[in-house]
This record gives structure tokens, sequence and C-alpha cells, in this order.
């Protein structure tokens, strides 16, 4: 039976969204239509599956009551829809989150990320972001894709970070990225002795069994490419420089645990076993995370044409880590990464892997 409907009555969620609940009652030429259909054909921006979901899941009542989907209309009713909690409307939202500036000018902004900060918003972390720390303290990010975001660095990777604060910057900063003249300097702490100083070469893609994880692939992935040189050699464990030629997600986690060398306190790549001295232990216990610091990063400034260079202090929980593992062991300026190392470049070796 074909039933006439008033396409005139049309209610709009977006414009309830603010609301925590809002009502509306059935209009009497839908008697004898599915609820379902009743309720997509008034809801002019849900579909009808959708609806179906609310319905079942208790975020619309008939007449204060659930109801099913295929329940039929008999005109009249009192509809209450209390719509669920939209994480995703939050993703671009500002959020007064504290940010430690390292530096700033018109043109870009540097920052030292704490650990327990995810840089954008996704699944799972809809708010609490750097992104939504930056859209709070630097409104005329909302101009600018990503609020200027042009790289990333784990939630519990510590370390430097650079944002741009106009597109031209933006752009700028990004084309240096893929030109690979953007220069990315860690700290970390490995488990085993890897080579004096090597170059991993190999490509990173999704674990075809856990698509969480990254591994490296023989077939298919992106290119990936690390430098590192071994700083300190302590009892199991050494303390080592990375640098960065491409910039894949897990990228120096990935590629150390390949070469059979993980993190110290990675919860994804590295080992569960500890068994070193007990203040390495209690020191790694702390550390409650992978043991990763971005500690140097230099790229062109967009507008003036300036290099631009920055250090910054080894994350604390990773100073303590060193100091453990140091206990009766001489200690370089540069091993607390104090010292003036504007000749990294040529001291770096290229030794094939």
């Amino acid at each position: 039976m074909n039933l006439s409907i008033n396409t005139d009555f049309k209610i709009s969620i977006a414009e309830n969204l603010d609301l925590e609940t809002f009502d509306f009652t059935i209009p009497n030429n839908y008697i004898g239509i599915r609820t379902d259909i009743a309720l997509a054909e008034i809801i002019s921006d849900l579909s009808r599956s959708k609806l179906t979901n609310w319905l079942k899941e208790g975020h619309i009542l008939i007449n204060q009551n659930t109801a099913k989907p295929k329940d039929k209309i008999m005109g009249g009713e009192h509809v209450f829809i209390t719509p669920p909690f939209n994480e995703e409307s939050q993703a671009f939202s500002p959020e007064n989150i504290e940010l430690n500036i390292i530096y700033e000018d018109d043109q870009v902004i540097v920052i030292n990320k704490p650990a327990g900060l995810v840089v954008h918003p996704g699944a799972g972390n809809w708010s609490g972001t750097l992104l939504n720390g930056l859209l709070y303290h630097y409104p005329e990010l909302a101009n600018v894709p990503r609020a200027g975001i042009v790289h990333r660095l784990d939630k519990d990777t510590t370390g430097l970070m650079v944002v741009a604060r106009t597109l031209n910057a933006q752009i700028s900063l990004v084309q240096q990225l893929q030109v690979r003249s953007v220069s990315r300097i860690y700290r970390a702490f490995v488990e085993g002795y890897p080579f004096k100083e090597g170059i991993i070469n190999k490509k990173i893609g999704r674990d075809p069994h856990n698509r969480t994880k990254m591994v490296t692939l023989d077939h298919g992935g992106r290119e990936a490419i690390t430098r590192y040189r071994v700083l300190k050699q302590f009892d199991k464990i050494c303390y080592i420089e990375c640098k960065l030629e491409t910039g894949r997600t897990h990228q120096i986690r990935v590629h150390m645990k390949d070469k059979g060398f993980p993190l110290i306190g990675d919860p994804v790549y590295g080992t569960k076993k500890i068994n070193y001295q007990p203040e390495v232990v209690d020191a790694i216990e702390q550390l409650e995370r992978q043991a990763l610091h971005a500690i140097k990063l230099s790229f062109v400034h967009p507008t003036t044409n300036e290099t631009l260079n920055f250090k910054t202090r080894m994350a604390d929980d990773m100073r303590n880590l060193l100091a453990a593992l140091s206990f009766g062991v001489q200690l370089e300026a540069e091993d607390w990464d104090d010292e003036d190392d504007s000749n990294w470049e040529i001291i770096y070796a290229y030794d094939k892997d």
C-alpha cells in the first residue's frame, strides 16, 4: 500500500547537537509506516541504518519507551532523542593543553613534546591531542590544514617537532620533508650490541597479521632509511643516536627491532623479560615507554631561508636511565647531549647494512 508522506516536516540532527535531548511529535500522515522509515523521512541528515542503531541502543524513545525499528506508527507519537556523544566532533576543538614552546615566530612553532601526548586526533584519541592544544593557543591555525602539523612523533616519544603557522610555511616544510632536507636526530636505548655505526635501509609497512603494528617488508611497504651510531655501550644495553632519512610510522622502533636490538621499554616491539641490575630495572620501570627522544631538529626557515638548528635536553626519564646505566662509568658531555655538535653530519658514518 502506498502511503502519502508529508515531506514538509523535517528535523535536523546537526542543528540540535548542542542540546542534550530534543523532541518532536510525529504527524498523523505517517500512520502505518515503520518507525525506522518514518524517522528517516523526518530526520533529514541521518541515515536509516544510523537511526535503527539509535533505536536499538535506546537513544531514541517513542512515548518515553524503547521501540523496535519495525513497529508501525500510530500517529501523534512523542519522540525523544538523546544523541550519543560524538567524539569525532571534538577532534578539531580547541583545548587548553599546556605546550612546551621552544621557539616561535610568525611562521613556525617548535615544540618539545612530552610523553603521553598524541599528536593528531584519531580512533581512540579524538581529543586531548597536540592539535587540540595548538588550536587553543594559536586560534589562527584553524585556517591551516591539520593545524600546521607537518610531521609526527609517537604518543610516548618525546622531543622536538616543528609546526607551521601559515599555509605558505606548511608548504615549505612539507617540501623540505619530501626532499629529506629536514634533519631529525634521536637518542635511544636499545637491547644488545649493534655495530658501532651503520645504516638500515628496509621498507616498512603494516604487519599483515596485526594491523596495529608495523614490520619490515621485502615486498610492498614504503622506503625507510635510518642511520645510527653507538654513543655508549653498557651491560646488555647500548645508548645510540639515530637520524631519519624518511619518516615512517614507528620507523626507528621497527628498524632496530628488525636488526635484533629493540628499544628499551618498547611495549609493542620490545622484549618483556628484564634481566639487568636492580637500579637499571627500576629506571626502566619508571620509564613506562619506549626509550626514544627527538633531540635535534634542523630546517630552513620558510621566509628568511635561514637554517634553524634546535636541540633540547633529553627527557628526564631517559636521563635517569642513563645515570643508572652509567654507575661507575665516566661519561662525556656529549653523552648528556650538552656538546656543540654542529659537525654531526661530518662525523656520521654511512656504512652499508
